[in-house]
Protein backbone atom coordinates (compact mmCIF):
# COMPACT_ATOMS: atom_id res chain seq x y z
CA UNK A 1 0.00 0.00 0.00
CA UNK A 2 1.57 3.45 -0.90
CA UNK A 3 1.21 5.18 2.47
CA UNK A 4 1.95 8.80 0.52
CA UNK A 5 -1.02 8.68 -2.76
CA UNK A 6 0.20 12.29 -4.40
CA UNK A 7 -3.28 14.47 -4.27
CA UNK A 8 -4.56 16.72 -2.39
CA UNK A 9 -7.42 14.50 -1.21
CA UNK A 10 -4.78 12.16 -0.07
CA UNK A 11 -3.24 15.25 1.85
CA UNK A 12 -6.53 16.42 3.37
CA UNK A 13 -7.43 12.98 4.09
CA UNK A 14 -3.90 12.58 6.50
CA UNK A 15 -4.82 16.05 7.93
CA UNK A 16 -7.66 15.11 9.14
CA UNK A 17 -7.00 11.42 10.72
CA UNK A 18 -3.97 13.63 12.66
CA UNK A 19 -5.96 16.77 13.81
CA UNK A 20 -6.46 15.04 16.97
CA UNK A 21 -3.14 14.29 17.83
CA UNK A 22 -1.93 17.99 17.07
CA UNK A 23 -2.26 19.20 20.59
CA UNK A 24 -0.13 17.22 23.55
CA UNK A 25 0.27 14.67 21.92
CA UNK A 26 2.22 15.82 19.00
CA UNK A 27 3.89 18.38 21.60
CA UNK A 28 4.52 15.59 23.81
CA UNK A 29 5.61 12.37 21.61
CA UNK A 30 7.19 14.21 18.26
CA UNK A 31 10.60 13.46 18.80
CA UNK A 32 10.12 9.30 19.39
CA UNK A 33 10.80 7.46 16.57
CA UNK A 34 8.80 4.12 16.54
CA UNK A 35 9.96 2.83 13.61
CA UNK A 36 8.87 2.52 9.84
CA UNK A 37 5.24 2.12 9.38
CA UNK A 38 4.40 3.24 13.29
CA UNK A 39 5.02 6.75 12.58
CA UNK A 40 1.84 7.88 14.34
CA UNK A 41 2.80 10.86 17.19
CA UNK A 42 4.26 13.05 14.02
CA UNK A 43 1.59 14.34 10.96
CA UNK A 44 3.70 12.99 7.87
CA UNK A 45 1.81 16.15 6.13
CA UNK A 46 5.35 16.82 5.03
CA UNK A 47 5.20 15.50 1.18
CA UNK A 48 1.74 17.47 1.25
CA UNK A 49 3.30 20.28 2.42
CA UNK A 50 6.28 20.53 0.64
CA UNK A 51 3.77 20.57 -2.58
CA UNK A 52 1.10 22.68 -1.12
CA UNK A 53 -1.21 20.31 -2.02
CA UNK A 54 -2.08 21.18 1.32
CA UNK A 55 -0.99 24.80 2.81
CA UNK A 56 0.57 25.68 5.99
CA UNK A 57 -2.75 28.35 6.61
CA UNK A 58 -5.13 25.31 6.77
CA UNK A 59 -3.46 22.88 9.00
CA UNK A 60 -2.55 25.60 11.08
CA UNK A 61 -6.38 26.87 11.17
CA UNK A 62 -6.89 23.13 11.49
CA UNK A 63 -4.75 22.46 14.38
CA UNK A 64 -6.01 26.08 16.63
CA UNK A 65 -9.90 24.93 15.87
CA UNK A 66 -9.05 21.71 17.28
CA UNK A 67 -6.78 22.62 20.25
CA UNK A 68 -6.61 26.40 20.77
CA UNK A 69 -3.83 28.47 20.45
CA UNK A 70 -1.49 27.32 23.07
CA UNK A 71 -2.11 23.60 23.00
CA UNK A 72 -1.49 23.37 19.18
CA UNK A 73 1.69 26.15 19.87
CA UNK A 74 4.21 22.95 19.24
CA UNK A 75 2.50 22.17 16.25
CA UNK A 76 2.06 25.36 14.47
CA UNK A 77 5.61 26.66 15.48
CA UNK A 78 6.82 23.03 13.02
CA UNK A 79 4.81 24.18 10.35
CA UNK A 80 6.76 27.97 10.58
CA UNK A 81 10.21 25.78 10.18
CA UNK A 82 9.26 24.63 7.01
CA UNK A 83 8.70 28.47 5.89
CA UNK A 84 11.27 29.91 7.83
CA UNK A 85 14.45 27.40 6.12
CA UNK A 86 12.33 28.95 2.54
CA UNK A 87 12.77 32.51 3.66
CA UNK A 88 16.31 31.85 5.22
CA UNK A 89 17.91 30.36 2.02
CA UNK A 90 15.52 33.42 -0.11
CA UNK A 91 17.45 36.24 2.04
CA UNK A 92 20.90 33.54 1.83
CA UNK A 93 20.99 32.52 -2.42
CA UNK A 94 24.82 31.75 -1.87
CA UNK A 95 24.49 29.05 0.37
CA UNK A 96 22.40 27.16 -2.18
CA UNK A 97 24.65 27.90 -5.14
CA UNK A 98 27.53 27.31 -2.72
CA UNK A 99 25.89 23.52 -2.02
CA UNK A 100 25.68 23.00 -5.63
CA UNK A 101 29.61 23.89 -6.94
CA UNK A 102 30.67 22.15 -3.86
CA UNK A 103 28.68 18.84 -4.34
CA UNK A 104 29.84 19.11 -8.22
CA UNK A 105 33.29 18.78 -6.05
CA UNK A 106 32.23 16.34 -3.79
CA UNK A 107 30.67 13.74 -6.22
CA UNK A 108 34.19 14.39 -8.72
CA UNK A 109 35.97 13.50 -5.40
CA UNK A 110 34.45 10.05 -4.95
CA UNK A 111 34.65 9.18 -8.67
CA UNK A 112 38.49 9.34 -8.64
CA UNK A 113 38.84 7.79 -4.76
CA UNK A 114 37.84 4.47 -4.77
CA UNK A 115 38.29 4.43 -1.00
CA UNK A 116 35.44 7.41 -0.22
CA UNK A 117 33.14 5.94 -2.78
CA UNK A 118 33.13 2.14 -1.03
CA UNK A 119 32.52 4.22 2.22
CA UNK A 120 29.75 6.47 0.40
CA UNK A 121 28.51 3.34 -1.17
CA UNK A 122 28.52 1.34 2.25
CA UNK A 123 26.29 4.04 4.27
CA UNK A 124 24.21 4.62 1.56
CA UNK A 125 23.23 0.68 1.09
CA UNK A 126 22.83 0.27 5.00
CA UNK A 127 25.96 -2.05 5.16
CA UNK A 128 28.02 0.00 8.31
CA UNK A 129 27.84 -2.40 10.59
CA UNK A 130 25.93 0.04 12.88
CA UNK A 131 22.03 -1.16 13.48
CA UNK A 132 20.57 2.21 13.88
CA UNK A 133 22.54 4.07 10.87
CA UNK A 134 21.48 1.46 8.61
CA UNK A 135 18.24 0.61 9.61
CA UNK A 136 17.51 4.22 8.57
CA UNK A 137 19.47 4.17 5.47
CA UNK A 138 17.33 1.41 4.10
CA UNK A 139 14.12 2.93 5.20
CA UNK A 140 14.89 6.09 3.78
CA UNK A 141 14.97 3.95 0.30
CA UNK A 142 12.42 1.80 0.58
CA UNK A 143 10.05 4.09 1.85
CA UNK A 144 10.89 7.75 0.99
CA UNK A 145 10.50 9.04 4.54
CA UNK A 146 12.24 9.26 8.20
CA UNK A 147 10.85 10.74 10.93
CA UNK A 148 12.67 14.33 11.87
CA UNK A 149 14.88 12.99 15.11
CA UNK A 150 16.03 10.39 12.96
CA UNK A 151 17.39 12.51 10.09
CA UNK A 152 19.41 14.64 12.65
CA UNK A 153 20.85 11.36 14.12
CA UNK A 154 21.83 9.88 10.23
CA UNK A 155 23.37 13.25 9.25
CA UNK A 156 25.63 13.26 12.20
CA UNK A 157 26.34 10.20 12.06
CA UNK A 158 27.52 10.14 8.69
CA UNK A 159 29.07 13.75 9.34
CA UNK A 160 31.26 12.91 12.51
CA UNK A 161 31.19 9.49 12.84
CA UNK A 162 31.65 8.17 9.16
CA UNK A 163 33.69 10.79 8.17
CA UNK A 164 31.83 11.81 5.11
CA UNK A 165 31.41 14.78 2.85
CA UNK A 166 28.28 16.63 4.27
CA UNK A 167 27.01 17.40 0.97
CA UNK A 168 27.29 13.90 -0.49
CA UNK A 169 24.67 12.95 2.59
CA UNK A 170 22.59 15.66 1.85
CA UNK A 171 22.16 14.56 -2.06
CA UNK A 172 21.52 11.50 -0.69
CA UNK A 173 18.65 12.67 1.54
CA UNK A 174 17.22 15.03 -1.79
CA UNK A 175 17.32 11.95 -4.11
CA UNK A 176 15.05 9.74 -2.09
CA UNK A 177 12.65 12.21 0.79
CA UNK A 178 9.47 12.50 -0.88
CA UNK A 179 8.97 16.04 0.80
CA UNK A 180 12.95 16.76 -0.41
CA UNK A 181 13.19 20.49 -0.32
CA UNK A 182 16.31 22.52 -0.93
CA UNK A 183 15.90 24.97 2.05
CA UNK A 184 15.09 22.68 4.69
CA UNK A 185 17.29 19.81 3.03
CA UNK A 186 20.45 21.60 2.66
CA UNK A 187 19.87 24.33 6.02
CA UNK A 188 19.24 20.95 8.22
CA UNK A 189 22.46 19.25 6.70
CA UNK A 190 24.46 22.60 7.47
CA UNK A 191 22.54 22.96 10.93
CA UNK A 192 24.29 19.51 12.30
CA UNK A 193 27.32 20.44 10.78
CA UNK A 194 27.47 23.44 13.03
CA UNK A 195 27.48 25.59 9.79
CA UNK A 196 23.71 27.26 10.22
CA UNK A 197 24.02 28.02 13.92
CA UNK A 198 27.94 28.42 13.76
CA UNK A 199 29.70 26.39 16.11
CA UNK A 200 27.22 24.00 17.56
CA UNK A 201 26.87 21.31 15.96
CA UNK A 202 24.60 18.72 16.43
CA UNK A 203 25.77 15.27 18.19
CA UNK A 204 24.00 11.92 17.83
CA UNK A 205 24.19 10.53 21.41
CA UNK A 206 23.75 6.78 22.26
CA UNK A 207 21.93 7.34 25.45
CA UNK A 208 19.44 9.78 23.19
CA UNK A 209 19.14 7.15 20.23
CA UNK A 210 18.09 4.84 22.93
CA UNK A 211 15.63 6.60 24.47
CA UNK A 212 13.98 8.20 22.08
CA UNK A 213 13.54 4.81 19.80
CA UNK A 214 12.28 3.25 22.89
CA UNK A 215 15.12 1.15 23.04
CA UNK A 216 14.55 -0.27 19.55
CA UNK A 217 18.55 0.79 18.98
CA UNK A 218 20.72 0.81 21.88
CA UNK A 219 24.58 1.93 20.11
CA UNK A 220 27.10 1.62 22.85
CA UNK A 221 28.62 5.12 23.53
CA UNK A 222 31.62 4.15 21.91
CA UNK A 223 30.27 3.41 18.06
CA UNK A 224 29.35 7.06 17.96
CA UNK A 225 32.47 10.01 17.38
CA UNK A 226 32.63 12.49 19.98
CA UNK A 227 31.78 15.58 18.66
CA UNK A 228 33.13 19.30 19.82
CA UNK A 229 33.80 20.95 17.19
CA UNK A 230 31.52 21.43 14.12
CA UNK A 231 32.81 22.20 10.17
CA UNK A 232 33.11 25.80 10.71
CA UNK A 233 36.48 25.71 9.16
CA UNK A 234 35.25 24.57 5.96
CA UNK A 235 33.74 28.36 6.29
CA UNK A 236 36.20 30.18 7.83
CA UNK A 237 34.61 33.61 6.42
CA UNK A 238 31.36 32.98 8.10
CA UNK A 239 28.00 33.16 6.65
CA UNK A 240 27.55 35.14 3.58
CA UNK A 241 25.21 38.81 4.19
CA UNK A 242 21.39 38.65 4.11
CA UNK A 243 20.29 40.56 0.67
CA UNK A 244 16.36 41.79 -0.13
CA UNK A 245 13.91 39.44 -1.30
CA UNK A 246 13.70 38.97 -5.18
CA UNK A 247 11.05 40.98 -6.97
CA UNK A 248 8.29 39.62 -8.84
CA UNK A 249 6.76 40.43 -12.07
CA UNK A 250 3.16 40.61 -11.29
CA UNK A 251 0.98 39.05 -14.18
CA UNK A 252 -0.61 41.38 -16.41
CA UNK A 253 -4.77 40.94 -17.04
CA UNK A 254 -5.85 40.78 -20.83
CA UNK A 255 -2.36 39.63 -22.49
CA UNK A 256 -2.36 35.50 -23.76
CA UNK A 257 -1.09 33.79 -21.13
CA UNK A 258 0.39 29.99 -20.31
CA UNK A 259 -0.11 28.96 -16.78
CA UNK A 260 3.17 26.84 -15.69
CA UNK A 261 2.53 24.04 -12.92
CA UNK A 262 5.29 23.10 -11.10
CA UNK A 263 5.33 20.97 -8.02
CA UNK A 264 6.50 23.99 -6.14
CA UNK A 265 2.72 25.27 -5.20
CA UNK A 266 -0.13 22.74 -6.09
CA UNK A 267 -3.05 24.38 -4.72
CA UNK A 268 -3.81 26.96 -8.07
CA UNK A 269 -6.84 27.52 -6.57
CA UNK A 270 -6.12 30.37 -4.24
CA UNK A 271 -4.73 31.90 -6.93
CA UNK A 272 -6.61 34.43 -9.01
CA UNK A 273 -6.48 32.44 -12.77
CA UNK A 274 -10.23 34.12 -13.68
CA UNK A 275 -9.10 37.20 -14.68
CA UNK A 276 -6.40 35.76 -17.42
CA UNK A 277 -6.85 34.73 -20.65
CA UNK A 278 -4.82 31.41 -19.98
CA UNK A 279 -5.06 30.23 -23.44
CA UNK A 280 -2.46 27.27 -22.53
CA UNK A 281 -1.41 25.41 -19.66
CA UNK A 282 1.98 22.75 -19.05
CA UNK A 283 2.82 20.53 -15.98
CA UNK A 284 6.77 21.10 -15.92
CA UNK A 285 8.67 18.20 -14.22
CA UNK A 286 11.77 18.90 -12.21
CA UNK A 287 12.70 16.49 -9.77
CA UNK A 288 15.23 14.97 -11.80
CA UNK A 289 17.09 18.23 -10.98
CA UNK A 290 17.65 17.41 -7.83
CA UNK A 291 20.99 15.85 -7.98
CA UNK A 292 23.65 15.36 -10.66
CA UNK A 293 22.57 11.39 -10.03
CA UNK A 294 19.49 9.21 -10.16
CA UNK A 295 16.89 10.62 -8.15
CA UNK A 296 14.64 8.14 -6.55
CA UNK A 297 11.66 6.80 -8.65
CA UNK A 298 8.94 7.33 -6.20
CA UNK A 299 9.92 10.66 -5.76
CA UNK A 300 9.58 11.50 -9.77
CA UNK A 301 6.34 9.38 -9.50
CA UNK A 302 4.60 11.41 -6.26
CA UNK A 303 5.91 14.54 -8.48
CA UNK A 304 4.26 13.23 -11.87
CA UNK A 305 0.78 12.30 -9.80
CA UNK A 306 0.78 15.85 -7.84
CA UNK A 307 1.26 17.64 -10.94
CA UNK A 308 -1.77 15.84 -12.99
CA UNK A 309 -3.87 15.86 -9.65
CA UNK A 310 -2.98 19.63 -9.89
CA UNK A 311 -4.02 20.19 -13.65
CA UNK A 312 -7.56 18.01 -12.76
CA UNK A 313 -8.50 20.17 -10.35
CA UNK A 314 -8.11 23.63 -11.91
CA UNK A 315 -9.86 21.67 -14.96
CA UNK A 316 -7.25 22.46 -17.74
CA UNK A 317 -5.71 19.70 -20.11
CA UNK A 318 -1.89 20.53 -19.49
CA UNK A 319 0.79 19.61 -22.09
CA UNK A 320 3.45 17.40 -20.13
CA UNK A 321 6.99 19.29 -20.30
CA UNK A 322 10.04 18.10 -18.62
CA UNK A 323 12.57 20.36 -17.30
CA UNK A 324 16.00 19.68 -20.23
CA UNK A 325 17.22 22.33 -22.29
CA UNK A 326 16.08 25.87 -20.67
CA UNK A 327 15.38 27.28 -24.12
CA UNK A 328 12.55 24.87 -24.54
CA UNK A 329 10.40 26.77 -22.54
CA UNK A 330 10.85 29.78 -24.56
CA UNK A 331 9.81 27.79 -28.26
CA UNK A 332 7.07 26.24 -26.26
CA UNK A 333 5.39 29.48 -24.95
CA UNK A 334 6.38 30.71 -28.37
CA UNK A 335 4.23 28.34 -30.20
CA UNK A 336 1.07 29.38 -28.49
CA UNK A 337 1.03 32.78 -29.02
CA UNK A 338 1.66 34.04 -25.25
CA UNK A 339 3.18 37.29 -24.19
CA UNK A 340 3.35 35.77 -20.70
CA UNK A 341 3.82 32.68 -18.56
CA UNK A 342 2.29 32.59 -15.06
CA UNK A 343 3.49 30.44 -11.81
CA UNK A 344 3.20 30.07 -8.75
CA UNK A 345 6.57 31.04 -6.72
CA UNK A 346 9.15 29.20 -7.18
CA UNK A 347 11.87 29.34 -3.73
CA UNK A 348 15.34 28.55 -4.41
CA UNK A 349 16.42 25.21 -5.74
CA UNK A 350 16.44 23.60 -9.00
CA UNK A 351 12.98 24.72 -10.14
CA UNK A 352 13.92 28.62 -9.64
CA UNK A 353 17.79 27.26 -11.07
CA UNK A 354 16.13 26.39 -14.07
CA UNK A 355 13.54 29.14 -14.68
CA UNK A 356 16.38 31.32 -14.31
CA UNK A 357 18.20 29.80 -16.63
CA UNK A 358 15.23 30.12 -19.04
CA UNK A 359 14.83 33.75 -18.30
CA UNK A 360 17.05 34.89 -21.19
CA UNK A 361 15.44 33.13 -24.08
CA UNK A 362 12.21 34.25 -23.01
CA UNK A 363 12.80 38.11 -22.79
CA UNK A 364 14.38 37.43 -26.19
CA UNK A 365 11.15 36.64 -27.43
CA UNK A 366 9.13 39.67 -25.12
CA UNK A 367 7.64 37.12 -23.02
CA UNK A 368 7.58 37.69 -19.22
CA UNK A 369 7.95 35.16 -16.24
CA UNK A 370 4.96 36.28 -14.00
CA UNK A 371 4.90 35.08 -10.43
CA UNK A 372 2.58 34.93 -7.86
CA UNK A 373 3.77 34.81 -3.66
CA UNK A 374 1.55 34.06 -1.44
CA UNK A 375 0.86 36.02 1.80
CA UNK A 376 1.60 33.26 4.39
CA UNK A 377 5.66 33.64 2.90
CA UNK A 378 5.29 37.66 2.45
CA UNK A 379 4.61 37.50 6.31
CA UNK A 380 7.26 35.49 7.61
CA UNK A 381 10.30 35.57 4.88
CA UNK A 382 11.22 38.86 5.89
CA UNK A 383 12.25 38.05 9.47
CA UNK A 384 13.95 34.96 8.43
CA UNK A 385 17.37 36.62 8.84
CA UNK A 386 18.90 34.80 11.52
CA UNK A 387 17.74 32.00 13.94
CA UNK A 388 14.43 31.41 14.15
CA UNK A 389 13.25 33.12 17.14
CA UNK A 390 12.96 35.96 15.30
CA UNK A 391 9.88 34.51 13.52
CA UNK A 392 9.07 32.45 16.49
CA UNK A 393 8.62 35.98 18.79
CA UNK A 394 6.21 36.78 15.78
CA UNK A 395 4.10 33.64 14.95
CA UNK A 396 0.97 35.45 16.97
CA UNK A 397 0.94 38.87 14.89
CA UNK A 398 1.28 36.62 11.59
CA UNK A 399 -1.74 34.25 13.07
CA UNK A 400 -3.56 37.53 13.88
CA UNK A 401 -2.38 39.30 10.19
CA UNK A 402 -3.53 36.33 8.60
CA UNK A 403 -6.61 35.82 9.93
CA UNK A 404 -6.26 32.19 11.46
CA UNK A 405 -7.12 33.59 15.16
Amino acid sequence: MNEFPASRAAGLEAMASFVPAMGRRYANGRNVDHGPGAHKAVSRLSPYLRRRLVTEPEVVAAAIAAHGPEMAEKFVEEVFWRTYFKGWLERRPQVWSSYTLGLQADLAAMESDRKLRRSVERATDGQTGLACFDAWASELVETGYLHNHSRMWFASIWIFTLGLPWRLGADFFYRHLLDGDAASNTIGWRWVAGLHTRGKPYPARADNIKTFTLGRFAPRAGDLADVSQGLEATEPEGLPPVLALRDTVVPKAGVRTALLITDEDCRLEDFALSGLDICATATLATSHLRSPLAVADAVVRFEAGALADTAARAGVAADALRADHPNGLARGAESAGVAQIVTPYATRGPTHDWLREAAPSLAAKGIALSEWRREWDAETWPLATAGFFKVRQQIPRILTDLGLV
